[in-house]
C-alpha cells in the first residue's frame, strides 16, 4: 500500500503539471489559429462568389480546411517539427542557430533563409492583431447595425490598450489566457456540433477526394480559394516558436484533446449551416448563434482575439531578443517584467514599431475582408523556410539520408509552395504589405550582420595583439604608466587584441590598474548555458587576466550578476573599487567599405540607435567609464 502511494503522488503531480501546461498552451500557442474560424470560411467563399454556391463547393472548401489542418499542423508541426528542437527551444532562429554549428559550405544561404523567415514572422505579427481584432469587433454589426461606423475606432482603441499594457508584463494576465481560450474552443465546438445536423452531408468533407477534385476542376479559382483556405492554419508557426515555453507533450495534448476537435467541429458546423441556409454566407461564424447569444459571443471573440494578438506580440519580443543576441540586430532596451520568468520581456522600441504598424493597417484597410487579402504570404513563406531548414536538420542532426529526408519533406514543401503561389496572386489587393514589411526587416538584419563583420575586419588592422602589448607594458621602466589600486574591466569583442579603451586610458591618463580584466561576452548557439560553461578564465600575467562570459541566446546578459558568481570561483576583486571601461565608436561612412552608401548610412543609423551597453549588460552605472574614437567604415 505504502509503496503504491509513494509512486502515485509524484505521478499525480506530473499529470497535474502536464494538464496545467497544456491549458496554458491553449492561451498562448493556439490563440491565433483558434480565432481563424471568425473569418477563414467566409473569406474562402469570396472568390467563388456568394450567390449560387453549390453543395459540392461548400463540402470541398470544408474538406480543404480539415485536410490543411491535418497535413500541415497535425503531421508537420505537432508530430514532426516539435521534435526538431535546439535544447528544447523551437522557432526559425533557434533552428538556424543549431544548423550554423554544422553547416557545410552553405552558411550564408542558411543564414539568409533564417533571416527571411524571421522577417516574415515579424510581418505576420503586424497583421495578426489588426485582422483578428477587426474580425471580432465586426460582430457588432449583427447585434446593432447602427454601430457599424464605430467598428474601426473601437478596434483602434482596443489595440492601443493592448500595446499600452505590454510594459506591465503578461504574467498576471497570462493566468487567465488558458481558461478563456479553453472556453472559446468549447463554445466553438458546441456551436459546430449543434449545426452539423443542419445537413449531415457536410460529413463528406472528411473525404479528401472533394478537396482534390475542387482544385483540379476549378483551376485558377481553386488557387484563389486556396489562398483564403490558408487562413485556417495561420498561427501554426507559433506551435514551434513557443516550444520552449511549454514543451512538446503539453502542446501535443492540447492540440489532440481540445483544439483540433473544436476547429474541425466548428468548420463542419459552418459548412452545414450554409448548406441549409445559403443566406448565412455573409458571416457564417456569428450566424451559428441565436440572436440572444450574439453579444456575449462578440465579447468572448474580442477577448480571444486580444489573447491571440498578445501571443504573437510576445513572440515578436522573444524573436527580437534572439536576433539581438545572435548578432542580427543592434542592442535594444530589454525590460524584464517578471522576477522569476526571464521569458517575460518587454522591448519598448519593438512595441512602438508594432503599434504604429498595426494601427496603420487598421486605418488603411478598415475591414477584415480587405485585410485578409494581405494575410497569408508572410505565413506561407515562414512555413516554407521552416520546411527547408527542417530538411537540413534531419540530414545533419538526425543523420537521415538525403533521399529519405526529401521523401518525407516533399509533401509539405509541395503543399506550401502551392499555398504560397495562391497567396502571391493577392499581391495587388494588399499582399504587397507583408512582402514590404518582411523585405524591410530582412534588409535591416542583413545590413547589421554584414556591417558588424566589416567593422570587425576594419578595426583589426589597427589592433595590437594583446600578449605582445602586455609583454611590452610590463617591462620595468621608470617612464611606464602609473600603477593605481583597484580593478579595471575592459569590455571587448576581440579577446586577442588590446581593447581600444585600454589603449586610450594609457594614452590620455597614463595609468594602469593593479588588476586588469579583458572581458569578452559571447552568445553561443544554445538557448541557455550551465554555470559550469558560463566562464572561461585565463591568467595572462600578474596584472592581466582574460575572461569570457558565455550566455545562451534566450538568456539575459546580466554581466554584474555573472561577475558576482565568478568571484566565488577564485577571481578576486572588490566591485566597489572596480571600474568598467567601454569603447564608444563614432562611425564615419566610407565609399570603399564594401557596402553601398545607403547601406553604410543604414548601418550607422542602427549603430547610433543601439541601447547603451552599460544598461544592456546591467553594469553598475556609477562605475562605468566610456572612451570614444572615430572609425571609418
Amino acid at each position: 500500500m505504502s509503496h503504491t502511494a509513494e509512486h502515485s503522488a509524484p505521478d499525480g503531480n506530473k499529470l497535474r503539471n502536464l494538464v496545467g501546461l497544456a491549458l496554458g498552451s491553449v492561451g498562448v500557442v493556439y490563440g491565433d489559429i483558434g480565432t481563424s474560424p471568425l473569418y477563414a470560411f467566409r473569406e474562402a467563399l469570396r472568390p467563388i462568389g456568394r450567390d449560387g454556391i453549390t453543395e459540392f463547393e461548400i463540402i470541398s472548401l470544408i474538406s480543404m480546411m480539415i485536410w490543411s489542418l491535418t497535413i500541415i499542423v497535425t503531421i508537420k508541426y505537432v508530430l514532426f517539427l516539435l521534435r526538431a528542437d535546439n535544447d528544447g527551444e523551437g522557432g526559425t532562429l533557434s533552428l538556424l542557430a543549431l544548423l550554423m554549428k554544422t553547416a557545410n559550405g552553405h552558411t550564408a544561404l542558411l543564414m539568409l533563409l533564417g533571416l527571411i523567415g524571421a522577417a516574415l514572422f515579424l510581418g505576420e505579427v503586424m497583421i495578426t492583431p489588426a485582422l483578428s481584432v477587426l474580425s471580432a469587433v465586426e460582430g457588432i454589426k449583427l447585434v446593432a447595425p447602427s454601430m457599424a461606423e464605430y467598428i474601426v475606432p473601437i478596434s483602434v482603441a482596443i489595440l492601443f490598450f493592448l500595446f499600452a499594457i505590454q510594459s506591465h508584463g503578461t504574467g498576471a494576465v497570462g493566468r487567465f489566457f488558458g481558461p478563456v481560450m479553453a472556453v472559446w474552443f468549447v463554445v466553438m465546438a458546441g456551436a459546430g456540433l449543434a449545426h452539423i445536423s443542419d445537413d449531415f452531408g457536410i460529413l463528406a468533407a472528411f473525404n479528401p477526394w472533394y478537396a482534390i477534385s475542387f482544385m483540379v476542376d476549378e483551376g485558377f479559382i481553386g488557387l484563389l480559394v486556396l489562398g483564403s483556405v490558408f487562413l485556417t492554419i495561420t498561427g501554426a508557426e507559433a506551435l514551434y516558436a513557443d516550444l520552449g515555453h511549454f514543451g512538446r507533450k503539453p502542446i501535443q495534448l492540447a492540440w489532440f484533446l481540445l483544439v483540433f476537435p473544436a476547429l474541425t467541429l466548428n468548420y463542419l458546423g459552418q459548412g452545414a449551416l450554409v448548406l441549409k441556409h445559403p443566406e448565412a454566407v455573409s458571416n457564417p461564424f456569428y450566424l451559428m448563434f441565436p440572436q440572444w447569444a450574439l453579444l456575449p459571443i462578440v465579447i468572448l471573440a474580442t477577448a480571444s482575439t486580444i489573447i491571440a494578438s498578445q501571443a504573437v506580440i510576445t513572440g515578436a519580443f522573444s524573436l527580437t531578443r534572439q536576433a539581438i543576441h545572435l548578432g542580427y540586430l543592434p542592442r535594444m532596451e530589454i525590460l524584464f517584467t517578471s522576477e522569476t520568468n526571464t521569458g517575460q520581456i518587454f522591448l519598448p522600441s519593438v512595441n512602438t514599431i508594432l503599434l504604429v504598424g498595426v494601427i496603420g493597417l487598421v486605418l488603411t484597410f478598415r475591414s477584415s475582408d480587405a485585410l485578409a487579402t494581405a494575410y497569408g504570404i508572410s505565413v506561407t513563406g515562414t512555413m516554407l523556410i521552416s520546411s527547408i531548414l527542417a530538411f537540413e536538420f534531419i540530414t545533419t542532426r538526425w543523420q537521415w539520408s538525403r533521399p529519405m529526408a526529401a521523401l518525407v519533406m516533399s509533401p509539405f514543401v509541395t503543399l506550401e509552395i502551392i499555398f504560397l503561389g495562391s497567396n502571391l496572386l493577392k499581391i495587388e489587393e494588399g499582399g504587397y504589405v507583408p512582402v514590404l514589411i518582411a523585405t524591410a526587416f530582412t534588409v535591416i538584419m542583413w545590413t547589421w550582420r554584414r556591417g558588424t563583420r566589416i567593422l570587425f575586419t576594419r578595426t583589426r588592422h589597427t589592433d595590437i595583439p594583446l600578449n605582445s602589448f602586455i609583454t611590452s607594458i610590463e617591462r620595468k621602466s621608470e617612464h611606464g604608466p602609473v600603477a593605481v589600486p583597484g580593478t579595471a574591466i575592459f569590455l571587448t569583442s576581440d579577446p586577442e587584441s588590446a581593447p581600444a579603451a585600454l589603449l586610450h586610458n594609457l594614452k590620455h591618463n597614463h595609468v594602469l590598474h593593479q588588476k586588469n580584466v579583458i572581458l569578452t561576452i559571447q552568445t553561443i548557439n544554445k538557448p541557455r548555458v550551465t554555470n559550469e560553461d558560463r566562464y572561461m578564465v585565463e591568467q595572462i600575467s600578474e596584472r592581466f587576466s582574460r575572461v569570457r562570459l558565455n550566455f545562451g541566446y534566450m538568456e539575459s546578459q546580466n554581466v554584474s550578476q555573472a561577475l558576482a558568481q565568478l568571484r566565488k570561483t577564485g577571481l578576486k576583486f572588490d566591485i566597489m573599487s572596480t571600474s568598467f571601461y567601454l569603447g564608444r565608436r563614432k562611425l564615419v561612412p566610407d565609399a570603399k567599405s564594401g557596402m553601398p552608401h545607403w547601406q553604410d548610412r543604414l548601418f550607422i543609423a542602427l549603430a547610433n540607435s543601439a541601447a547603451d551597453p552599460s544598461d544592456y549588460f546591467r553594469l553598475p552605472a556609477n562605475r562605468v567609464v566610456e572612451l570614444g574614437s572615430h572609425v571609418i567604415i
